[in-house]
């Protein structure tokens, strides 16, 4: 058996080739197109690539960023021109058969389930710290099912009241045209914007990380109790047996630990934390969970 997984991202498009035992045996990529014709196109023509690699029945996966509503079938995606168009449905009416379309969050989370750090568990959350925050949960390693397609949307809950009045922190506008997510809080970008606002000077993540011990300590305290308190809340609405975190954020040296430390500090008095732990499929991650995603879907029919 051989699957095909494609990572569409807003600067590049890659195809992976998946054989039986899940190992990567060929990819290609290329940059992603800024209209909606090119992009449906060049999809159509990596998939030609992939199928032509791995037969024509090989399950077929696509992991990007944004959503799709089953309601209407329309994407809505701030890095990809597909908003507000069919974009799964066209992609398969170009190459005449279905294929599997998953948000890349939920792709990762499932990789790191079934192949990462989080195989050996039942629930498994995954959390992306980047340029946005979002991620899914794998329970026995399959994707947690929803009517809504959003579940995952993590980045998108409130920013937590209690430690928004502690620190006195502006209510900052999400790129989703909400106000108050936390994204707007703990993404890389909102870091940066963090210490601006505490500090007045303009500070990368990895200058804020570098700098945590002396003068963007209350930087660094502020930003970990916020993510924490996020943690927090999926431990309570899920219970997972691991928490996964990637994303550039999580790349940031000594992270887990400050991170588990607030995570205790914001659980209930004497109960434990489920460990957080760094994802381990690197650049593999979403075409696999994609990849997988498909083979399950026609496997079970």
């Amino acid at each position: 058996m051989s699957a095909v997984g494609i990572d569409l991202g807003g600067t590049k498009i890659e195809t992976q080739i998946f054989d039986d035992s899940w190992a990567v045996v060929s990819r290609q990529r290329q940059d992603t197109p800024r209209s909606y014709p090119e992009l449906v196109q060049a999809m159509a023509d990596q998939i030609s690539w992939g199928l032509a690699q791995a037969g024509p029945d090989a399950p077929v996966g696509v992991g990007a960023a944004g959503l799709v509503n089953p309601a209407n079938g329309l994407a809505l995606t701030a890095n990809l021109p597909a908003t507000g168009h069919p974009f799964p449905t066209d992609i398969a009416a170009k190459i005449g058969r279905p294929l599997t379309y998953v948000n890349d969050c939920r792709a990762l989370a499932l990789s790191e389930a079934v192949f990462g750090v989080g195989k050996e568990h039942r629930t498994v959350v995954a959390v992306i710290l980047g340029t946005g925050v979002g991620g899914g949960i794998a329970v026995e390693q399959r994707l947690l099912p929803g009517p809504t397609l959003t579940g995952g949307e993590f980045g998108h809950m409130s920013a937590p009241a209690h430690l928004v009045a502690k620190y006195d922190l502006p209510i900052f506008q999400c790129g989703c045209g909400r106000m108050g997510c936390i994204e707007s809080y703990i993404s890389g970008p909102s870091l940066s914007r963090l210490a601006k606002h505490l500090t007045g000077h303009d500070q990368t993540p990895r200058q804020i990380a570098a700098h945590r011990a002396d003068q963007m300590s209350d930087v660094w305290q502020i930003w970990c109790e916020l993510t924490a308190d996020l943690l927090h809340r999926l431990t309570l609405s899920t219970d997972p047996d691991i928490i996964v975190l990637a994303g550039g954020l999580s790349q940031i040296d000594g992270l887990l630990d400050a991170l588990t430390a607030a995570l205790k500090s914001a659980q209930f008095a004497d109960f434990s934390t489920p460990p957080l732990a760094l994802a381990q499929g690197g650049d593999a991650s979403g075409a696999r969970g994609a990849a997988y995603a498909a083979w399950q879907e026609q496997r079970n029919g």
